[in-house]
């Protein structure tokens, strides 16, 4: 069987780290976004933040909220707004189940990671998340601790 070649175009440019901690995440998705070309220069240059983002359902399309995109400087002119809103392309059967998630169940669309794919496309991937408590955000933080001490025992008894 011929090995699969190293992917060499996939490049995280924007993750999200706080949102494993502040959300428990029940799925994720990955979805499209609608960019300029200002954005994407910029975005190649690695230039974002999605840590305070989110997405909404509004008129029946989802649109990312708050996320921030440096402005390309050879292109001031024709540039980009840094914080406007930004569509998300997903199909009509996921649009109804984030729609449905969010109305019905209480959860929200939390951005967990923006990257370049395999064909150097710009991709996110969205997870439908409810929130943590400070309980829960204490029970998973024992937990991690508990694991990391239980390498070291494993570690150092062989």
């Amino acid at each position: 069987m011929a090995k699969k070649p190293e992917n060499t175009n996939y490049k995280v440019i924007a993750e999200n780290r706080r949102a494993r901690y502040d959300y428990a995440i029940e799925e994720d998705l990955e979805v499209g976004m609608v960019l300029t070309g200002s954005e994407v220069k910029s975005l190649r240059t690695g230039q974002s933040n999605i840590a305070e983002s989110y997405a909404s359902v509004e008129n029946g399309e989802l649109w990312l909220i708050n996320s921030y995109i440096a402005p390309y400087e050879p292109a001031r002119q024709w540039g980009h707004e840094e914080r406007r809103h930004r569509k998300l392309l997903v199909s009509k059967r996921e649009m109804a189940r984030l729609w449905n998630s969010t109305k019905r169940e209480g959860m929200t669309i939390v951005p967990l990671v923006m990257y370049f794919n395999d064909r150097g496309i710009i991709k996110m991937k969205i997870g439908i998340a409810k929130g943590k408590k400070n309980h829960d955000k204490r029970q998973s933080d024992a937990k991690r601790d508990w694991a990391r001490q239980k390498q070291r025992l494993l570690r150092h008894s062989v």
